[in-house]
């Protein structure tokens, strides 16, 4: 093959004008550089795959954290969507580890529904008030069966008319139950959706209306199915409950009027912010729980925002772990390519002495050698891609409801990431190769 002085490659007049123009030249040069890639790629196949293990490993490790991380932020957008941005829930204990700390907060009375009732009375005698509403609820867990097909554990609600006005999930089919089925105690349900697919698995949910079911051996009328929700996190399903009035849950499964599983949900107004609001709360709530001034309050006002507060420091930690594996994996595998580098710089020192001599710039053997080295890392950034997908569909076998996701931007983060480390463990081999001297490189042995 014959070089061109000015451009070292083949085939090249080195008068044509445009020949010696730089972004010709950078052409060129690049364009020859990714045929000599290939063909190192080609002969040297395992000592390639080799070299780029650690890249693979790097990249596979970063697009896996940043595909759970956007997991996180969807199942968490989701989900605070499902609790209710304006609600507020006050309850016994708050939504955080309390640790040690449970003995103070097991010993605190438990709630009352009528204690609703005097929120919504001060809410109404305080002028601009915050608040909209406060609606009793208690949860308690029982199974339920329809003929042949019976589900376990499922989260009832057993609360007021009023719920229907605050509650996060529409009605899909049928309607809620009036004040005079709450408080009668009709023997009505309102089902999710993962109850109706259970216990009437292939029927939608305007052919159950009016159909029976049985709740701890007690017969209740569907009225109404609630539209999907989806998991908390894709973990913890919101669709696996039922809505029953409170005074049929009295009747029946809780008794008298004090409960372990008692809260009030309190709804704000969308213009009152968060913090007036939950202030304006916890006033309303001391005198209702007639606490003393100086006296600690004796229940927790929780809110999505408490959920924020734990999810948090969870995505800082994954991604900490994650970008320190990513960070070691790319550092060794940064390591071995700049190695396997400067053995192909050896090797070749006589092939790098012949093109010098007949011409070829420094900058072309720059560019050939950063061009390998950068090939490399693509390679592995491929393979780690490639790793990354198979292991998201293999979460999607095993977590179905987790929101996991690829993006553009993860696409564009490992293709980024591999030629940094290409271009950071390339340069230094490829600049010492574009140094040597001629003649000093057709003597080396």
């Amino acid at each position: 093959m014959v070089w061109s002085k000015a451009t070292s490659s083949p085939h090249v007049n080195p008068r044509d004008p445009v020949a010696r123009s730089p972004i010709r030249r950078l052409t060129n040069d690049l364009e020859e550089s990714a045929r000599i890639a290939g063909e190192q790629l080609r002969e040297h196949k395992v000592r390639s795959l080799l070299t780029a293990l650690g890249v693979i490993i790097g990249v596979w490790a970063v697009i896996l954290i940043g595909v759970g991380i956007n997991g996180l932020d969807t199942g968490f957008k989701n989900s605070l969507s499902m609790l209710g941005d304006d609600h507020f829930y006050i309850e016994k204990f708050p939504w955080r580890d309390v640790g040690d700390d449970w003995r103070t907060y097991i010993r605190r009375p438990n709630f009352e529904s009528r204690y609703a009732d005097e929120l919504n009375e001060i809410i109404n005698e305080t002028p601009d008030s915050g608040l909209m509403l406060a609606v009793p609820t208690v949860n308690f867990r029982r199974g339920i069966s329809q003929g042949d097909f019976s589900t376990n554990s499922i989260q009832f609600t057993a609360t007021t008319a009023d719920f229907g006005l605050v509650n996060t999930a529409d009605i899909a089919e049928g309607r809620f139950f009036t004040a005079t089925e709450a408080s009668s105690g009709q023997n009505v349900v309102i089902l999710g959706s993962g109850v109706l697919d259970a216990l009437f698995p292939g029927e939608d949910a305007a052919g159950v209306l009016g159909k029976r079911v049985k709740i701890a051996r007690i017969n209740f009328t569907v009225i109404g199915v609630l539209e999907k929700q989806g998991a908390f996190l894709g973990l913890q399903s919101f669709d696996n409950q039922a809505i029953i009035p409170l005074g049929t849950a009295r009747k029946f499964f809780v008794g008298g009027r004090r409960w372990n599983g008692t809260s009030i949900r309190v709804v704000k107004y969308p213009e009152t912010e968060r913090e007036v609001a939950r202030d304006e709360i916890i006033g309303a709530m001391r005198r209702v729980r007639g606490l003393l001034p100086g006296e600690d309050n004796d229940f927790e006002v929780n809110a999505s925002d408490a959920v924020e507060n734990t999810i948090g420091p969870v995505k800082a930690g994954i991604a900490v772990a994650g970008f320190v594996i990513t960070g070691l994996a790319l550092f060794v595998g940064a390591i071995g390519i700049m190695n396997i580098t400067f053995v192909s710089v050896k090797e070749r020192t006589k092939e790098i002495g012949t093109r010098r001599a007949i011409g070829a710039r420094r900058s072309s053997i720059l560019t050939q050698f950063l061009f390998e080295a950068v090939s490399i890392c693509l390679l592995g950034g491929m393979i780690g891609l490639f790793l990354a997908f198979v292991s998201k569909q293999v979460l999607d076998n095993f977590a179905p409801n987790f929101p996991a996701s690829f993006s553009i931007n993860l696409m564009i983060l490992a293709v980024s990431l591999s030629v940094t480390t290409g271009i950071l463990s390339g340069f230094i081999p490829a600049l010492m190769a574009s140094k040597l001297e001629p003649a000093n490189a057709l003597r080396h042995e």
